[in-house]
């Protein structure tokens, strides 16, 4: 049974964090207005690319390739009258890509390098359409398993629950103790009754309730607002939370210890989040990176969270697959949560 003091503590967090009209609009809204940006802006999609269209030859073999890509309804013609014209608009970035077809037929595609993935994207579209004018003794026929249209929008927003989660829990608990300090309360806490699992329990529970309400409010957003399925179990869901939440909260617990004011909680939550959030896979996929950064990799709960929002939305996968990273977040959980305690009893 929950004691009086363990009570006290838990409801005078959620005052203490609640009673801001301020507060309460970053809790609760910004995530959501966050999750609408990223299911809209962020995306690797490519739709309209304007196109130079320089075609030399002018047979009916270059008449139909070019209209190839115009039919396609992705690339949009430009037309320039020279090959010169075309690389200035490249030059200028008025245009992304250029067919380049000489007086004898040969033809040449070129994209913008300097736009990154959708460059490589735009010439993978233009690869499948001139792959239609051979005609090879097998036909080939891709599919995309899971994600059937490819949309990078249900790549994006489930992992968006992993990095709201940790923003607002890890910033929220890595002031948590450091602000007792800051005003004062903290030695009045230590000569009261109250147990230091106690204290730690009452100054995180709240934050992590706060993290579950974020889980669910992203997850209707996905669900409801952008029609990403989730195909696999929300108890899965739910149960991946609380183990990253563990993360989460401990590792803001061990900065919150380590700190001496607020403002140095709030810059080290900060340097924990970007390299986090850049070694989890959100935007760039881990089996790309170099060994050495790998495994580094391994020691990121985002990592093990992301790949399970991301199984769980698209792929429906349940324990038997999902289990390993449930148990290495288990792991790392109690890990940080541990040193956090043991490191508060020292600064105690």
């Amino acid at each position: 049974m929950m004691s009086k003091r363990l009570k006290f503590m838990l409801k005078k967090e959620l005052l203490q964090t609640l009673r801001d009209p301020r507060m309460r609009f970053v809790i609760l809204i910004v995530p959501i207005f966050q999750t609408l940006v990223f299911g809209y802006a962020v995306t690797t999609d490519v739709k309209k690319v304007d196109t130079a269209i320089v075609d030399l030859a002018k047979t009916q073999q270059s008449r139909a390739i070019t209209q190839q890509f115009i039919s396609s309804g992705i690339f949009i013609p430009q037309y320039e009258n020279s090959y010169a014209a075309a690389w200035e608009a490249m030059d200028q970035s008025q245009i992304q890509a250029m067919i380049l077809i000489n007086q004898q037929g040969q033809m040449q595609f070129v994209t913008d390098g300097s736009r990154g993935l959708s460059a490589g994207v735009t010439a993978g579209y233009a690869a499948a359409i001139l792959s239609r004018n051979q005609q090879p003794a097998i036909t080939i026929e891709s599919r995309a398993w899971y994600n059937p249209l490819l949309e990078s929008r249900n790549f994006y927003v489930p992992g968006v629950i992993a990095m709201m989660v940790m923003v607002i829990t890890l910033i929220l608990s890595s002031m948590a103790v450091v602000r007792e300090k800051e005003i004062g309360t903290m030695e009045q806490i230590m000569v009261t009754p109250m147990k230091r699992w106690e204290f730690i329990v009452g100054k995180l529970l709240p934050f992590g309730a706060i993290g579950m309400v974020n889980v669910l409010l992203v997850t209707a957003v996905a669900v409801f607002w952008f029609n990403i399925p989730l195909q696999g179990s929300l108890p899965l869901l739910m149960l991946a939370a609380v183990l990253y939440l563990m993360n989460t909260l401990g590792m803001g617990l061990l900065i919150s210890t380590v700190s001496r004011t607020q403002q140095q909680a709030m810059l080290s939550a900060f340097f924990v989040i970007f390299p986090a959030a850049l070694l989890s896979g959100f935007a760039f996929p881990i089996a790309n990176m170099p060994k050495v950064i790998r495994f580094f990799t391994l020691f990121n709960p985002m990592r093990y969270m992301m790949t399970i929002l991301r199984d769980l939305f698209l792929k429906g996968n349940d324990l038997t697959i999902l289990w390993p990273n449930y148990l290495a977040m288990f792991l790392l959980g109690t890990a940080l949560l541990t040193t956090a305690t043991l490191r508060f009893k020292k600064t105690g």
